[in-house]
């Protein structure tokens, strides 16, 4: 306090001590010499999650403003709550602006008095799971009015959550942990720790997370959400302590990008990420990192554009991508054209890219060429609206995108596919034939525009030469067929077209592109497109 007049000195005398507290900073500026806890007439001092003792403990507030102000006695504390209709202001007083916030009613003047400022891990840890004399009188009973209920069994519970060092699963979710405490007293106390749920508490740093990991050798899942924090800026900050880390959640953390790429240096073998409702706006491509990832969750996340996928489109073991409510409005793979497989995203399996805006059914088109796609959450859309029927939309989905089994969650059975197919066809054959396509192939040139619209169309339905080569009198029979129809429905169909007594039939092809070689179609129940037929290629029928 030094460079303060001796009032000032008084006053923040007994206050000294929040200087101490983890997480609280105190400010230095040129224009006055010295520490400085209390400044007229406004500045931001230090900042630290709280959470107040009065009213509902769960209640955060997001951080802390120390303030020595003229216009009434005492230290009050600026905070800004996570819940901005627990506040009163904007963090100005008679006009004077003595902290800002986002929100302009969730800023609050309290008491030092009325905040908590948080507990080490292992003592939540205790507190949690009954390690003190209070709970220990009280455990295993729960009150409801006047009455006392006593759950049977809970005595051998609390017996074996006592023992921390064979606990497993951890949970501190809500119970003000605020810093890690003494050097290894976590790894001593609680040694076979490997899930870690620390969300909504008062951590304030990536480095108060990072020292409670490092004492955890084989952490494999942790969860940080709701934990407004600070985050390394430069890549010099790595740790080892996530060296084994599988799952992490930092949901609702303000973490940027930027922050998440220099972050990931320290989490080698990281199979899910998720970061929902971070304010996430711009993506950059994760060089030399995360690599090992399976599924990343970026919902809720007001991205720049849908271009922004591109950035991320070379992970090479992503399975699984959350996009819901990011705000995009088209998806685009401009590598290849319709027909083709696109080389971004290799492994994707699941995408969720539901309330968005997507408006056009071309990026539905688009998503056929992911090679590996099997399901997909698309419901809420503005694209929706353009067909008044559920069930119907439900088919053009389906038939847009070959390889889809999953929908919105529900599983897309093989006959659901070969109605969705076949009404597709129906729907837009009429279509079809006015743009120029015809039955002949010699003949068959559908518009651009056509095609653009419906890139499967044709796909659907194969040419194919129909051959008896034991049977030299019988003609070639060309037919077109849905490349989803079973081998069986096949057979069906070739013993009522060539008149085939009651025989059983064996089926094969040749294609130009395996000169020389037949394939067989051996299995009954798997649709043409298993076997890789195309349009051209010749089948051959035996009996």
């Amino acid at each position: 306090m030094d460079g303060m007049d001796e009032t000032s000195k008084r006053i923040l005398e007994p206050y000294q001590y929040l200087l101490q507290l983890p997480g609280v900073e105190a400010a230095r500026t040129p224009a006055v010499p010295g520490w400085l806890l209390g400044c007229l007439p406004m500045r931001w001092v230090g900042g630290s999650p709280v959470a107040p003792t009065m009213g509902l403990c769960a209640m955060w507030a997001a951080c802390l403003v120390l303030q020595y102000q003229p216009f009434f006695s005492g230290i009050w504390l600026g905070v800004e709550w996570d819940d901005p209709q627990r506040g009163k202001h904007d963090g100005s007083y008679e006009g004077i602006q003595y902290f800002t916030c986002r929100h302009p009613k969730g800023g609050s003047f309290i008491r030092p008095n009325k905040a908590n400022f948080g507990v080490d891990f292992l003592t939540a840890v205790k507190d949690r799971y009954g390690l003190n004399d209070q709970q220990d009188e009280q455990y295993g009973t729960v009150v409801f009015g006047r009455k006392t209920v006593e759950f049977v069994g809970m005595d051998s519970v609390a017996e074996q959550q006592r023992q921390l060092n064979k606990l497993v699963d951890i949970s501190v979710r809500e119970c003000a942990v605020s810093h890690a405490g003494q050097e290894e007293e976590i790894s001593r106390a609680c040694a076979n720790m490997r899930h870690i749920n620390l969300s909504k508490n008062l951590i304030s740093s990536w480095e108060t997370v990072t020292a409670i990991a490092s004492q955890v050798q084989n952490l494999e899942t942790l969860n940080v959400s709701e934990n407004k924090m600070r985050f390394p800026s430069t890549s010099t900050f790595t740790s080892s302590g996530f060296s084994n880390l599988k799952i992490l959640a930092l949901n609702q953390t303000e973490i940027t990008w930027t922050e998440v790429l220099l972050c990931a240096q320290g989490w080698p073998v990281l199979e899910e990420l998720y970061l929902s409702s971070n304010n996430i706006t711009v993506l950059e491509r994760p060089d030399n990192v995360l690599q090992t990832l399976k599924l990343l969750d970026l919902s809720d996340n007001q991205l720049l554009d849908g271009n922004q996928m591109h950035l991320i489109a070379q992970l090479p073991r992503l399975e699984q991508l959350i996009l819901r409510n990011t705000g995009i409005s088209s998806i685009q793979f401009p590598d290849v054209a319709f027909g083709c497989k696109t080389k971004m995203f290799p492994s994707l399996k699941r995408l969720a890219i539901n309330d968005n805006k997507i408006s056009q059914w071309s990026s539905i088109n688009e998503l056929d060429k992911l090679p590996s796609l099997r399901a997909l959450q698309c419901n809420n859309n503005p694209f929706a609206d353009t067909e008044k029927n559920p069930e119907t939309l439900i088919q053009l989905i389906i038939a847009k995108i070959s390889q889809l089994e999953v929908l919105n969650n529900c599983e897309i059975l093989p006959a659901e596919r070969r109605g969705a197919e076949l009404d597709y066809r129906k729907i837009f054959g009429k279509d079809w034939l006015e743009a120029g396509g015809h039955w002949n192939p010699e003949k068959n040139k559908p518009s651009e525009e056509f095609l653009a619209a419906h890139p499967r169309y044709q796909a659907l339905c194969l040419t194919l030469t129909i051959k008896c080569p034991e049977k030299p009198e019988q003609k070639p029979v060309e037919k077109k067929l849905p490349e989803s129809m079973t081998i069986q429905k096949v057979k069906g169909l070739l013993y009522r077209l060539l008149k085939i007594p009651g025989s059983e039939l064996k089926l094969s092809y040749e294609s130009s592109k395996l000169e020389g070689k037949e394939v067989e179609l051996d299995n009954d129940l798997k649709p043409l497109q298993f076997y890789s037929i195309e349009s051209g290629d010749c089948v051959l029928v035996r009996w």
